[in-house]
């Protein structure tokens, strides 16, 4: 059941306070490519209220620019910067309403987080070994520069859970499963 014709995440869109220093993040850091950008997106009308209607913000914010990112084989990102009409509001933490973490899957957890650190990304504590359903599985989460929560995550001989479930997780190594 469920959505008919689903097939997955197409892209997830979040928004930065400074779109040049995410795409410098994403694309030198992380290894993303830009794929192309639109905006700025303006209703400056009285009554025109596109952007309440299409987007949940204020009618008079500006959408300054929207830029698509690929990173490898996950979904996309679509990353936006606003000028919000009525002040925008702090990143929210995980355990708030709307809170998220964004995770990265590699093949090896350690040079990756060896690469991190030498870039001088924001490392948050020592990884974690899973245990139980997750057994298999190291992660650790870092910030980007404007303070966003990301994981690095790495489970290459997959998870306990697996052994026995009849549906696995998706995971970026082995999307046909």
């Amino acid at each position: 059941m469920g959505m008919p014709g689903l097939r997955g995440t197409e892209h997830i869109g979040f928004t930065v306070p400074d779109l040049d220093e995410a795409e410098r993040f994403f694309v030198d850091v992380i290894g993303c490519e830009l794929i192309y950008s639109l905006g700025p997106f303006a209703h400056p009308e009285e009554g025109d209220d596109w952007m309440l209607e299409h987007m949940g913000v204020h009618p008079r914010t500006v959408m300054r620019e929207l830029r698509f990112f690929r990173c490898q084989y996950g979904p996309n990102f679509e990353v936006f910067q606003f000028d919000p009409a009525d002040g925008a509001l702090p990143q929210p933490r995980n355990s708030d309403i709307g809170g998220h973490h964004l995770a990265f899957y590699v093949d090896d957890f350690d040079t990756a987080l060896d690469y991190l650190r030498a870039k001088g990304v924001e490392i948050m504590g020592e990884p974690t070994a899973s245990s139980r359903h997750s057994l298999g599985q190291r992660w650790v989460y870092f910030r980007s520069p404007w303070g966003m929560q990301f994981e690095l995550v790495s489970y290459p001989n997959g998870k306990a859970y697996e052994k026995d479930a009849p549906v696995k997780l998706w995971h970026p190594a082995h999307p046909a499963e």
